[in-house]
């Protein structure tokens, strides 16, 4: 069967519907799937799905495209920890990199899309990956998301629980408190780039939390920590050695990660490399690093999710 959609058997008024969910669907597939590329591929696909559908038996739109990105997304996030078994080195989420902006515009859906907290999904089964998301992160009701996954609501309510007591457990000996403010965050940032951009070991290491963690991802193809680097005097070291080898001519600009403070390191125009940080109470608590080029590919692109 053709997937060709003739455009004009799709409205102006079913294309505005559909438009005016399309940033939170991104953002429900992004978080479920840690990548921008399927993410939008997801979307892409609920938007043909959408176009050869019966739209006037549809009664609620933003229920409906839910449900198809919802379970298009766990098709996929299935499909890719099956594949990911032979994946080199600790995995992480595709980085959404935006410029340096007043710390106090950072958007307050920040929290649920840091890299920490990506990460943090990761403990869980994709069943439980979905109802977190959708319940708390999106305030779906439990009967919309039973529907995705083809549960009864008591069965969803109950994964939930599951879910969170997972997540809680994969918190312990972290830092519980609220991540302080945007200008807070920044403020340590700049100190520990500063540091580790000249050198200066001592300034890092009281910059770092005492169960601070490095996790680096370079895929097959770039050399990175194969496991995580824990506590300070090792992750002073780490990311100090790192700074020396970024290459002369090299462009390092203070950026976004996720909503959370970092850098970007380009070479030649092309995106090298990215470091996200997770600051709580004044100090670096996790770090994030990026080098698996194909994970590099969206940034510089503008992507509107929610």
């Amino acid at each position: 069967m053709s997937h060709t959609v003739d455009p004009n058997a799709v409205g102006a008024d079913d294309t505005a519907t559909f438009e005016a969910e399309r940033a939170r669907l991104t953002g429900i597939a992004y978080r479920l799937l840690g990548s921008v590329g399927d993410a939008e591929d997801v979307v892409q696909e609920a938007w043909l799905r959408w176009a050869r559908a019966d739209r006037t038996a549809i009664e609620h739109p933003p229920a409906w495209l839910t449900t198809v990105v919802g379970r298009l997304g766990l098709d996929r996030l299935r499909a890719r920890r099956r594949d990911r078994t032979d994946y080199v080195g600790p995995w992480l989420p595709e980085p959404i990199v935006e410029p340096v902006a007043d710390p106090a515009a950072v958007a307050e859906l920040a929290d649920s899309l840091t890299t920490a907290f990506l990460v943090l999904l990761e403990t869980l089964a994709p069943d439980e990956r979905l109802v977190v998301l959708l319940a708390d992160v999106f305030a779906e009701p439990f009967p919309a998301i039973a529907d995705v996954l083809g549960r009864t609501p008591d069965a969803t309510r109950q994964l939930a629980v599951r879910a969170r007591r997972k997540l809680a457990t994969a918190r312990e000996g972290r830092s519980d408190t609220p991540r302080p403010s945007a200008a807070e965050q920044w403020s340590v940032a700049n100190r520990f780039v500063a540091a580790v951009m000249t050198g200066d070991l001592d300034e890092v290491r009281r910059l770092l939390d005492p169960a601070v963690v490095l996790v680096g991802d370079g895929g097959p193809a770039r050399h990175a920590a194969r496991r995580p680097v824990l506590g300070p005097e090792r992750v002073a070291r780490f990311v100090i050695n790192i700074a020396r080898r970024v290459p002369q001519g090299a462009e390092v600009a203070a950026v976004w990660v996720n909503g959370a403070p970092g850098l970007l390191v380009t070479v030649r125009g092309r995106p090298d490399m990215v470091l996200a940080l997770d600051v709580r109470d004044a100090r670096v608590q996790r770090v994030f690093s990026i080098l698996n080029r194909d994970k590099l590919a969206a940034v510089g692109r503008s992507i509107a999710l929610r």
